[in-house]
């Protein structure tokens, strides 16, 4: 359960000032750090304006990504003997431990990844892992928040380089077709943490504000296209973005049962019924 506590004595505005600074330094936005340390970007707007105080483990990402000690942070070192335990990782220990959990997620199941099977894939100690994440309850929240994340930005990208929106259309399924090992290794993971979604009030919470998201997403689309008139005219993007979303999700898990070499072709077949739900119910029909 987390807990907006840090030690006793530590000077919380203090410690926000210092915050700053980590930031600053890192020249990227509030909201790219925040994804940087996995951590919810209001949490930690709230934290630095002093509304919310920062937990350990939070701060202890905070050290790691900013190459500093969790000591200075919290005011009871001088800069100039901070050092980072996690220096030298590629993208930071905090980072390394999530992907390192995602994966072994994807390939074992959430409830047969140990955290000694974590730190044993990161080639560190059990003790280092719950610096960063205390408990598995929070292993798995940034977990999910690393895979919104990633999904969110790789959906962005896509969309930029679409033409309309039918175009944008068909790069969100391409992108949500389990075709690559990557794609199949993601849509693994969200279905085993589907299910714990159902178990935890926290994961529930960023589940559902992410499926909020991705509708959104598929609704706004939809919305264009509407009004570019390459979709048809009184098309209900909410109920639209819905049903679309719906057959994704149920088409995506099929593939993944398949498995094997059957999965390449279950895999065509899911991007063929979706590419034809929409010529039949969106695209506007040509003379």
């Amino acid at each position: 359960m987390e807990t907006d506590d840090v030690p006793d004595g530590a000077p919380g505005a203090g410690t926000a000032t210092r915050v700053r600074e980590v930031i600053a330094a890192a020249g990227v936005s509030q909201r790219e750090f925040a994804r940087r340390v996995v951590m919810d970007p209001s949490k930690l707007s709230r934290s630095l304006s002093g509304t919310r105080r920062f937990t350990a483990a939070e701060l202890a990402r905070i050290a790691d990504e900013g190459r500093v000690d969790a000591g200075w942070l919290l005011g009871t070192r001088p800069r100039e003997k901070a050092t980072a335990p996690g220096a030298g990782v590629e993208g930071g220990r905090p980072l390394q431990i999530v992907r390192e959990t995602v994966r072994l997620i994807a390939e074992h199941g959430f409830h047969a990844v140990r955290v000694a099977d974590i730190a044993r894939a990161c080639a560190t100690s059990s003790a280092a892992i719950h610096y960063h994440f205390p408990g598995r309850a929070d292993l798995l929240e940034a977990a999910v928040r690393w895979c919104m994340d990633e999904d969110t930005a790789r959906r962005a990208a896509l969309l930029a380089e679409a033409d309309d929106a039918a175009a944008e259309l068909r790069q969100l399924i391409a992108l949500q077709t389990p075709r690559t090992a990557q794609q199949r290794r993601q849509w693994a993971v969200w279905l085993d943490l589907w299910a714990e979604a159902a178990r935890s009030t926290a994961v529930g919470r960023l589940h559902s504000e992410y499926y909020r998201q991705w509708r959104e997403t598929v609704a706004d689309v939809v919305r264009r296209g509407v009004a570019q008139g390459v979709f048809r005219a009184g098309v209900d993007p909410q109920a639209a973005a819905l049903t679309l979303t719906a057959l994704i999700d149920g088409l995506a898990t099929h593939v993944l049962s398949v498995g094997g070499p059957s999965a390449d072709g279950a895999a065509d077949a899911m991007h063929a019924a979706l590419t034809a739900h929409v010529t039949h119910t969106l695209l506007t029909p040509q003379p």
